[in-house]
């Protein structure tokens, strides 16, 4: 899928965090055909962790399955909508079969590369920032209560920081018959890192801190280690994972 105009190189790192007993986080990456999906799972017993690993491995194997045809009929944001339509009916019909797993659902967010085209894709409040420049953005929208107050001018960011309700997310994958996701389309240039990251990491550490540690000279990996590290030394309620992709000449 990629051409010879951007290469990308990538690394991620996934963590327990120094609460939960288990990984409900689950990615994927198929480098080869420039794809990469980070899921956060929700649920009771595994019910998590068979949603986000269900949700994972669907998209990123349909998309690699599009990117491998050697002619691809349908534009790519329509396989990207398709493959999360196709994940959210296995997810939701397998909780409706097996009793232990009603109700699971996961997040999703993620990106796909066709030389310096990035689709960025996701549902819920799972995200994806770009670095460029020493400057961090936040590309995808959170699903969530509070950043729709946000939205909406009800509430301030401050306020949102501090709510109960800042958890509730208000779009998953597997908890309805069907979802919608939210796309994004980029053009990157080389140098740009992008940030998936599950609510593990942004929960402990502010946007400013990501983006100084992301500012640092260091291996894609080491990176990766660092914000999952300082988010456990942050506290690490949640589960916490990482996937950084950086656009190459």
């Amino acid at each position: 899928m990629s051409t010879s105009e951007v290469r990308y190189a990538v690394a991620a790192v996934s963590d327990c965090g120094s609460k939960r007993p288990s990984n409900e986080d689950a990615f994927g990456i198929s480098a080869e055909h420039g794809v990469y999906v980070l899921c956060d799972g929700m649920g009771g017993a595994a019910a998590g962790e068979v949603a986000s690993a269900l949700a994972a491995d669907v998209v990123v194997r349909l998309l690699s399955s599009r990117a491998a045809a050697e002619s691809a009929a349908a534009p790519l944001e329509d396989v990207v909508k398709e493959g999360i339509r196709s994940a959210n009916e296995i997810i939701h019909s397998r909780a409706q079969r097996d009793p232990e797993l009603h109700g699971m659902g996961t997040t999703l967010v993620g990106l796909v590369t066709e030389g310096p085209r990035v689709l960025v894709f996701n549902v819920g409040d799972s995200r994806c920032y770009r670095m460029r420049n020493s400057t961090l953005i936040q590309i995808s929208q959170d699903h969530s209560l509070v950043e729709e107050q946000v939205r909406m001018g009800r509430i301030t960011h401050a306020e949102a920081l501090r709510s109960p309700l800042r958890n509730v997310i208000t779009r998953a994958l597997g908890t309805e018959s069907s979802v919608e996701p939210d796309l994004f389309e980029l053009e990157a240039e080389v140098g740009d890192l992008f940030l998936l990251c599950s609510d593990g990491l942004t929960g402990e550490l502010p946007d400013p801190l990501i983006e100084s540690m992301l500012a640092a000279d260091l291996s894609l990996n080491e990176l990766c280690t660092r914000l999952v590290d300082a988010a456990n030394r942050a506290g690490g309620h949640d589960n916490i994972t990482c996937l950084l992709v950086r656009a190459e000449s």
